[in-house]
């Protein structure tokens, strides 16, 4: 039994189709167990589940990219100060085997006006050995499956 490798076209051994369903299951895993931290506002278990090295780029607050976990911790602290009840949920997953793409709505209100917020973001992410080493959120779906090499 042979699997095909989508990305390549080329034949793949069945033991090494397995170990990538199995990689493809635990970044799922990986992603849910980070919007669950991240609705929890619990910044020591998000960074826990970033690599040491992970860059985050983000759409809206501050900079436009941060490094390592003190970059994380900068990242949640201004998310958090700006909508302190911050939520978000998981709309769309597509584990493309390199990355996962995905939809992730935010929702919450200001700090300073109690002005509802609502976004929906695409994001790209990277993970090796269980963390995250890379997320990108995009402006929209199709700028995202560009980044992803793919096509509405």
């Amino acid at each position: 039994m042979v699997a095909q490798d989508a990305d390549a076209g080329l034949a793949t051994p069945p033991h090494q189709a397995d170990t990538r369903l199995a990689m493809s299951q635990e970044n799922v895993e990986l992603l849910g167990r980070v919007a669950d931290a991240y609705n929890r506002h619990d910044p020591d278990t998000y960074v826990a589940l970033m690599d040491a090295n992970v860059e985050i780029t983000s759409r809206f607050i501050g900079p436009a990219s941060y490094y390592g976990h003190g970059g994380v911790r900068t990242y949640l602290q201004g998310w958090w100060e700006a909508f302190p009840d911050l939520r978000v949920e998981i709309q769309e997953v597509r584990d493309l085997g390199h990355l996962l793409l995905f939809a992730l709505r935010a929702h919450g209100h200001g700090s300073a006006s109690a002005a509802p917020f609502e976004e929906l973001a695409w994001i790209t992410a990277k993970a090796r050995d269980g963390k995250c080493i890379w997320w990108h959120a995009h402006a929209g779906k199709a700028q995202a499956l560009e980044a992803a090499g793919l096509r509405e």
